[in-house]
């Protein structure tokens, strides 16, 4: 006799059935195709003539409205004797431009972002790639810094920036008063 034969003739045992794998209704997912007219936007190239053609230097992108921001831009452009970095408030409209090109909505101003050639930067990123381009001693210490987790860095980063006009307020303005 076989194996099959044999659990053919026993009876099924009653704690068999409580531990048999029943498997979930197949689930349907509904995929929406929209056909679009118009040809996908390469925003590094597009963008990147405009702004990288004869300068090839850093753009920082930061909030123009916030004293947080414009004081910390002022602190990079008075340890930046080389200008090294370019400035752009995100309420431009290169800084509208350059957020398109780096992937996020042109309303966002949640984070500085610093927009290099080929690649950009967003948060406590964004802050230590700035040090890096600075003078002695800000590229030590941004290279210390990138031994704190990313999660880490951009936890205190993001309290930081959710609570900054609570902290040290808007421009009077409405304009960046830097550039």
């Amino acid at each position: 006799m076989s194996a099959l034969q044999i659990q053919t003739l026993l009876p099924p045992s009653p704690t068999a059935t409580r531990f048999q794998w029943k498997q979930p209704p197949p689930t349907r997912v509904r995929i929406h195709a929209a056909a679009s007219t118009s040809s996908p936007v390469d925003w590094v190239k597009s963008t990147g003539v405009e702004f990288f053609q004869s300068d090839t230097r850093p753009i920082m992108l930061f909030d123009g409205v916030c004293n947080l921001c414009n004081g910390g831009v002022r602190i990079v452009r008075s340890i930046d004797p080389n200008r090294r970095i370019r400035y752009a408030p995100l309420q431009g409209e290169s800084g509208r431009k350059l957020l398109q090109r780096s992937g996020r909505s042109p309303d966002d101003i949640s984070s500085v972002v610093l927009v290099e050639k080929d690649r950009s930067y967003i948060k406590s990123e964004a802050v230590l790639r700035i040090m890096e381009h600075l003078d002695l001693p800000f590229p030590q210490l941004a290279l210390m810094l990138k031994f704190v987790p990313l999660f880490v860095r951009d936890f205190a980063y993001d309290n930081v920036a959710n609570n900054r006009y609570e902290i040290f307020g808007r421009s009077e303005t409405e304009a960046c008063d830097i550039l």
